[in-house]
């Protein structure tokens, strides 16, 4: 398998997925000083003009961080943007990205050839979310260079598909980067999503409940408190499936065992006040592999404990090899 030496530089095969609202400069760098890729929406930075604040931001507190830690340097981050036709500030984001030299671009919703030649052509890295083998098709012959498995469990939209089968087709075919998201919370998972043929393992809700995360006290706990059995798979709140908190739908006024069918006409990623932050902040998104968080932490003591997972699932299997 083919990966980019911009990996390198990972303490653990991590990229921390983008949350939509709680993601932001403070988790990012975190996360990357941590030695774990971490991301975020574009669409977070709002008014737009914040955006190139945030890379900024980034950008000189990495490369300082990098400059008093020549042995151990920050992992990359990358930037997620929805190319949903519904958002109507993807090609000022781009521009801003390409004057900021991302190194690592996210797509959701949608693949589309130029923009990752735009991506290239500042010798960026782009990834894609897919849900199935024959998206993941299509976003490499559109010219992704790796995929982003969304295998069922995984938290906010997520795919049907089990990662075992998911994972098996994609790889039959294609040898370059490949992540995995759906339930993955703990060091164990991510030796697991390994063993199974990605080279990464994609990780958003454990990262919910950290004192770096924009979010909402309750929501953290509820990160917290929260099992497999919690979650909710539906696409009532933007027209895609996704896996949802019972207790904030039900906070809602909703029957989350009696939801009505969502449409998809419904998706809104505008960069003004559109209805879909308004969805992820009263209607929390969260993966089903909640049960092995059990305290909101740093987000350094979080992927210290995952090291410490992963090692000692390695070393499990190599005593009974």
């Amino acid at each position: 398998m083919t990966v980019p030496a911009i990996f390198d530089r990972l303490r653990l095969p991590v990229i921390g997925s983008p949350l939509f609202i709680i993601s932001g400069p403070e988790l990012v760098i975190a996360q990357c000083k941590a030695g774990i890729v971490g991301s975020f929406p574009a669409l977070n930075a709002r008014p737009q003009s914040l955006l190139a604040e945030w890379l900024h931001r980034i950008t000189e507190e990495l490369a300082a961080y990098n400059r008093d830690h020549p042995d151990r340097p920050a992992a990359p981050y990358a930037v997620n943007q929805i190319v949903h036709k519904s958002n109507d500030r993807l090609e000022q984001d781009l521009e801003t990205c390409a004057k900021w030299q991302v190194p690592i671009f996210i797509t959701s919703l949608g693949a589309r050839e130029d923009l990752n030649t735009a991506v290239h052509g500042w010798g960026g890295i782009a990834l894609h979310d897919v849900i199935d083998d024959r998206y993941a098709r299509k976003a490499i012959e559109k010219g992704a260079d790796g995929l982003i498995a969304v295998a069922a469990g995984a938290g906010g939209h997520a795919g049907r598909l089990s990662p075992f089968a998911l994972i098996g087709e994609i790889r039959a075919w294609f040898d370059g980067p490949l992540a995995l998201s759906g339930s993955i919370a703990s060091g164990d998972a991510i030796l697991a999503a390994q063993a199974m043929g990605a080279d990464f393992a994609y990780i958003g809700s454990p990262f919910i409940a950290t004192t770096e995360a924009n979010a909402d006290p309750e929501y953290k706990q509820g990160i917290v408190d929260g099992r497999a059995a919690d979650i909710v798979y539906s696409d009532l709140f933007t027209g895609v499936h996704g896996n949802y908190l019972r207790a904030s739908i039900e906070r809602a006024g909703l029957d989350p065992d009696d939801l009505p069918q969502g449409d998809l006409k419904t998706m809104d990623f505008g960069g003004g006040n559109s209805s879909k932050p308004k969805a992820w902040r009263d209607i929390w998104g969260s993966g089903q592999g909640i049960g092995a968080v059990v305290a909101v932490e740093d987000v350094a003591d979080r992927v210290d404990r995952m090291e410490r997972e992963y090692h000692a699932a390695r070393d499990r299997l190599r005593l009974a090899a």
